[in-house]
């Protein structure tokens, strides 16, 4: 099942097939392909090209490593993500390592990292599911993550399955159309909050 974006100007093609769904296929990833998300995600930018990101990544070949990242979602997420072949928590280096100073500008950066890896699962005919919804002390405690490292999200990918997998409350999530903000309700000028002219 795809998804597009009913978008209001054009933007790239797996921009508007690019979304999050809880459906997913019992089909193993290619390890060719794993290896082209992480390659994608190694090239996103970042703050003195720090790269502050990691990825922790369990799929089924390995069941009890499986099970262990599986553990650190809320049980909600666990009741879906759990169909996924793959699963990731990623991680932000909050300090600099070129000076051990604080970098604000870490989560973000995992961001990019993420959403580089996100496009390119879509291009591979993947999708890709961020989760706020995980354990992060018990993420911590499960891999020895450093108080230096903040867990940023938890990942579910792999190829979109039959929506008719999902409880009936899921399933109407999942095929409800899509929705965003307006450009002009975050795109300002001037002062904050002033729509600007280029996004009426």
């Amino acid at each position: 099942m795809e998804k597009p974006a009913e978008t209001q100007h054009p933007i790239h093609e797996l921009l508007v097939r690019r979304w999050s769904p809880r459906a997913f296929a019992d089909r193993a990833i290619e390890p060719e392909k794993l290896r082209s998300l992480l390659e994608a995600a190694r090239w996103a930018p970042s703050s003195f090209n720090e790269q502050p990101w990691s990825f922790i990544v369990a799929t089924k070949d390995d069941s009890a490593e499986y099970e262990r990242l599986l553990g650190c979602l809320v049980e909600f997420n666990q009741g879906w993500a759990k169909a996924a072949p793959m699963l990731m928590i990623s991680v932000a280096s909050l300090k600099f390592a070129h000076n051990n100073k604080d970098n604000r500008h870490a989560m973000h950066d995992v961001g990019l990292a993420s959403e580089n890896l996100v496009i390119q699962a879509t291009a591979l005919g993947l999708f890709a599911h961020g989760m706020a919804g995980f354990d992060v002390e018990k993420a911590r405690e499960t891999y020895g993550i450093p108080d230096t490292h903040l867990p940023a999200a938890a990942w579910a990918i792999g190829y979109a399955g039959d929506t008719d997998s999902l409880d009936p409350q899921l399933r109407e999530r999942e095929l409800a159309p899509r929705e965003r903000k307006q450009i002009a309700e975050f795109v300002f000028s001037g002062k904050w909050g002033k729509t600007a002219a280029v996004a009426r």
